[in-house]
Parts: C-alpha cells; sequence; structure tokens
C-alpha cells in the first residue's frame, strides 16, 4: 500500500473545475485534447476493470526535463514493508514556490517544470478532463494535491493492493522511464492488473494479473480507485536502469463506499471473512495421539526412535542434544536445526530444486516477466493467491518427485505422532492437539507472503518450517566490527535478505488504525529466519503475532521450497502469559551441535 499524505492545496480553485477546458495547459500533448473522447470510450471497455493510459502526455521535452531536473536534485528515502521495497523521492504534493522555508523555495526554483506539471495536473481545466476521461460527474474531483516521486531500481516491488484510502477516487501514474533505450517487458516494474473473484462478502484478486503495462516514457496510466476491485501491484524491476514515476491521487470530496472492503482494511480482520489462506487442523487418528493430542508422556519411545531415524540426522535424537534443544528453546521462544535431515534425504532434494530452477530460467538475477505459470507443468504443484495476501506455488498429489520427496516427509514423519512428541521433548511444551501445513515452493521475481491478521490462532502455536534453498545451510554470522557477514557462496546470500525469502515474526500494533507491516527500522520485529538449506525452524507463536514469507527477489540463488506446519497447543488453561519471553534476538538460537 502506498503511503498517502495530506497537504493544502496550492492549486488554483478559482474557477470551477467544469469549466470550458478546450485548451489545455501549454505543457502537456497537443494533441491530446483531441483524444480525450476516443481515451474515455477505451477506458470504459477495460478489462478486468476500468483503467486507461495516455500514450504522449508532456508537450515536447518536458518529460525529459523534469527527469533531468529530479535526477540533479533527488534525495531518495529507501522504504521496505512486507509489501514494498522503493525510494521515495520529492513529496510534490508539499513543496511550494512561495514557501517560507528558503531551502524548499530554493529547491523549488531548480525544478520549474516539474512545479508547472504539478499545477497543471490539478487545474481545473485537466480535472475536467479526468472526468470526462473517468465518466465522472463534473465537480466530482477535488483541488486537493496528493502526489509524489516514486524511484524503483532493480529489485524494488510493490506487491498486489487497491490504492483504497480515503477520499481517493482517481489514481494515476506517470512515467519517468528513460526514452531510449525504450523499457520492455524484460526490464520488469510492469504495472500487473489483476481481475478477481468473489471470496466470501468480498471479492478477492487472482493469484497472477491478466494484464501489465509497460512504463512507457512520458505516458500516464489511470483508474479508478474501487474496493474490491482496482487490484493492481508494479512488478520488479529486473534490469539495472531506474524506473522514476509521479504517483499521485485525484480525491473526491468523501469517502466513497465500500471502504470496508479495502486491502487494508481486510489484512486487519481477524478470520479474514472467507480468506483463510491457511486451512483447517488435522487432529490425531484415534490410537496414535489418543483424543486429547499428543503429549510428552515419558519422553520417546524405541518405536518413536526407530520412527524418527529412518529421516532425521541422529545428531538431534541423542538425549544431550534434546535437552540442549530445549534449553535454548526455552530461552528464546525459537531455535534452527541445521542438517536436520539424513543425507540420503537431502542430497536428492539438493539436486531436485536446483534443475527445477534451471528449467524454469528462474534464480540468479534472471528475469522473472512473463513467467507467472513457471512451474505449474508439474503435476501436483499450483499457483495459489489471493494476490493481496500472497503468492506461491502449493503441492498436493502429482507425480513430481520432488514434490512426492516432500510430501512424504510432510505425510510421514513431520505429522507423526513420534515426531510430535520430539517437538515436545525439544520445547518443554505441554500437548499438541492438531496440525495443518503446507508443501511451499516461492519462486525468485514472482512470490511472497503478506502479514495479515488472518493468520490469528486461537490458541497458541509451535511454527516447525523445514526448509530447502541453494547453499549448505551453514549458519552465517554478522561481525559487529567490520560489519559484514560472516559466511560464503549461497548462504551469505540468503542470510543477507537483500533477495528476500527470509520469514519474519513481527507484532500487531494494538493502536486503533495502526497499520500494521514490516519495517526493518522499527521495533515491532520479534524474530527473522533466513532462508536455509535442510534447516528445520522452530517458533513459538501466540496470538496477536503474525508472520510472513519476504517477497524472493529475482536476484535470489533460487527459489524458497519449504514444509511449513503449525501445530496447535493445548493452552487454553493458560494464564494468558504466554510466549512472554518471545525470542526478538535477530535471527534466533541456531541449534547445531
Amino acid at each position: 500500500m502506498v503511503s498517502s499524505s495530506s497537504f493544502p492545496s496550492t492549486a488554483d480553485s478559482s474557477a470551477d473545475s467544469s469549466a470550458d477546458s478546450s485548451s489545455l495547459p501549454p505543457i502537456f500533448s497537443k494533441t491530446l485534447s483531441n483524444s480525450i473522447p476516443s481515451l474515455a470510450e477505451e477506458y470504459s471497455k477495460a478489462l478486468p476493470f476500468p483503467h486507461g493510459r495516455i500514450e504522449t502526455l508532456l508537450e515536447g521535452n518536458n518529460c525529459n526535463q523534469i527527469l533531468e531536473e529530479l535526477k540533479g536534485n533527488l534525495k531518495a528515502t529507501f522504504k521496505e514493508s512486507d509489501l514494498f521495497k522503493f525510494y521515495q523521492t520529492i513529496d510534490v504534493g508539499n513543496l511550494s514556490p512561495t514557501s517560507p522555508d528558503p531551502d524548499q523555495a530554493n529547491l523549488c526554483s531548480k525544478m520549474p517544470t516539474l512545479m508547472s506539471l504539478k499545477q497543471s495536473l490539478y487545474s481545473p481545466t485537466f480535472r475536467s478532463k479526468i472526468e470526462t476521461l473517468c465518466n465522472l460527474p463534473p465537480n466530482t474531483l477535488t483541488d486537493r494535491i496528493d502526489c509524489a516521486v516514486n524511484l524503483h531500481t532493480k529489485g524494488c516491488h510493490l506487491l498486489c493492493h487497491d490504492d483504497v484510502i480515503g477520499t481517493r477516487k482517481i489514481s494515476y501514474i506517470i512515467y519517468l522511464t528513460d526514452e531510449e533505450p525504450e523499457w520492455t517487458t524484460a526490464d520488469g516494474g510492469l504495472l500487473e492488473i489483476y481481475d478477481s473473484s468473489v471470496s466470501g462478502v468480498n471479492r478477492s484478486p487472482n493469484a497472477t494479473p491478466s494484464k501489465t503495462l509497460i512504463p512507457k516514457h512520458n505516458s500516464m496510466a489511470y483508474f479508478e480507485v474501487c474496493p474490491n476491485k482496482s487490484f493492481h501491484s508494479v512488478q520488479e524491476v529486473f534490469a539495472d536502469r531506474p524506473r522514476m514515476s509521479i504517483q499521485g491521487w485525484y480525491h473526491c470530496s468523501s469517502v466513497p463506499e465500500g471502504v470496508s472492503g479495502a486491502t487494508l482494511n481486510r489484512l486487519k480482520e481477524v478470520g479474514g471473512r472467507g480468506e483463510d489462506t491457511e486451512g483447517d487442523y488435522s487432529r490425531w487418528k484415534k490410537g496414535v495421539g489418543g483424543p486429547g493430542g499428543v503429549s510428552e508422556s515419558g519422553g520417546l519411545t524405541a518405536t518413536d526412535l526407530e520412527v524418527l531415524k529412518k529421516y532425521i540426522n541422529e545428531t538431534y535424537l541423542t538425549e544431550s542434544s534434546i535437552a540442549q534443544i530445549r534449553s535454548r528453546f526455552e530461552s528464546d521462544s525459537s531455535i534452527q536445526l541445521r542438517s536436520f535431515l539424513l543425507p540420503s534425504w537431502s542430497s536428492k532434494i539438493k539436486e531436485l530444486i536446483t534443475s527445477h530452477d534451471l528449467e524454469d530460467g528462474l534464480g540468479r538475477g534472471k528475469s522473472s516477466a512473463e513467467k507467472y505459470s513457471a512451474g505449474e507443468q508439474r503435476k501436483g504443484w499450483k499457483v495459489i493467491g489471493p494476490a493481496h495476501k500472497q503468492r506461491m506455488l502449493e503441492f498436493n498429489d502429482g507425480d513430481d518427485e520432488l514434490g512426492t520427496i516432500l510430501k512424504k516427509l510432510k505425510d510421514d514423519l513431520l505429522t507423526s505422532a513420534a515426531y510430535a512428541k520430539f517437538l515436545l521433548c525439544c520445547t518443554g511444551l505441554d500437548e499438541i492437539v492438531g496440525y495443518r501445513g503446507k508443501i511451499r515452493r516461492f519462486r525468485p521475481g514472482l512470490d511472497y507472503t503478506v502479514a495479515h491478521y488472518g493468520i490469528f490462532t486461537e490458541r497458541s502455536v509451535l511454527d516447525g518450517t523445514l526448509c530447502f534453498v541453494e547453499g549448505e545451510g551453514k549458519q552465517v554470522l554478522y561481525d559487529e566490527a567490520t560489519g559484514e557477514l560472516v559466511g560464503g557462496g549461497d548462504d551469505e546470500e540468503w542470510g543477507g535478505g537483500e533477495g528476500g525469502g527470509f520469514e519474519c515474526y513481527i507484532a500487531a500494533d494494538e493502536k486503533e488504525g495502526a497499520v500494521d507491516e514490516y519495517d526493518p527500522d522499527d521495533d515491532s520485529e520479534l524474530l527473522s529466519v533466513s532462508a536455509s538449506f535442510n534447516t528445520m525452524s522452530l517458533c513459538y507463536r501466540n496470538f496477536g503475532t503474525m508472520r510472513f514469507v519476504k517477497y524472493v527477489g529475482s536476484s535470489a540463488p533460487g527459489s524458497r521450497f519449504d514444509i511449513s506446519l503449525e501445530y496447535e497447543l493445548n493452552d487454553y488453561d493458560d494464564s494468558g502469559d504466554d510466549g512472554e519471553e518471545e525470542g526478538e534476538g535477530g535471527e534466533g538460537s541456531d541449534g547445531d551441535n
């Protein structure tokens, strides 16, 4: 969700916005006025929701002039959350040549073409043209100025959302990309437009876009901001060239109907109102865990160990190792167990994850443009959404070799009563009453999950995620003296986090109306777990804690494959102090022995 600020308008509001507008301000293309009727017709017929594009917005060299003014006066601020990664440079709406602040007045004097564009965009004449373009009644749009300059460099992105905040009515993006060479699909940074389908009481975006628009130099894309409808995103920029744009909104005088269905509000709905992304819990079969679930009940039996030794590195099955793991977990509420599976399992998985990415042409900087269905050709893998909450491949039943191996691990090991008892021995928790989970693939340049209240659970849970990525799965440490990571190869790439793919736990903001988004600079982050090959991550999570897998960038070494399980705990009788020692220690505790 792009942040918005409200500022007093500096546009000339002395004239009615329905005034005769046959002559546009001279900064605009001379051919624009004559093309309004045809553009309005195209807009009304556009699918999956009304949208349009003015191919040539500004006259002559104005676009290049604005681009040069910005390049010479940029003060970029990096912004990142679970939803986006980009640079915000100049809040154009708050700039005024008559400002009493000498620095601001001086900045405006250095960017006369940009200042002229701002005044022209929000002039009564042009607002009237926008109303005609978008089939709105006269005087729908107010003179409120709301726009900023955004810069997307290589790796930057903005995930699916609908732009619905307050009185926003029309969203627009003016592209200030380089004129030569022309921007191409392979460069990324496309405006992605999503169709939607009914989901409970709302509509939800499909997992992949139905249409894309290239950020063409000197063009302007626009659409009406509609709850449950105007779903869009900015694809990751794959090229090593800047994608600069002016993002702005025209406002109406009152908040539109249906704003409760906005993605911003829906991410804060407990239960998701028909948008459950996690599924139901399964209970232990009769005679396996008993009617009350699985309890430690005296530790692991010989039969339990017989099951576990078929899969798990025996280092983790000794009494001394289990005692060490338990001590660390009880202190930190989380732990990572590296080299978790036996080589007989992990070596084959390693071979297959590499071949999947090579065959699909993903990872290590390769463009994922037009590869939304990559991986679905293998039977059993399917792209799932909805895009405003997640996109990934999920494996159910099929004949793909890798998927079949991961499913066997999930069914025969990770959801067995023997493994549940192993978890209880390692954590000191009392009883597991159920489980749910998925076999997932997060493809570079495509996939992610977003933090939302719909993942809140009535009971506390133990998250157990077995991860497989390129690399050796060795721990990467941070050297405080040099400020650098100590590791090597792909492990360092994943550990650094630049390519995403890490799993992050954040606390929900209890303040009314607060926006809950991951911010590396705030104190809501409880734990961040880097993707690591053949590593089991255990984390205690109670109500009020959200988690997400950060968008996997195209620069990542490859896909993140994992088996993600939630184990439901029997804690109804607890005092409510569950997890007050929730780990806040960066990468969490590491369970190497």
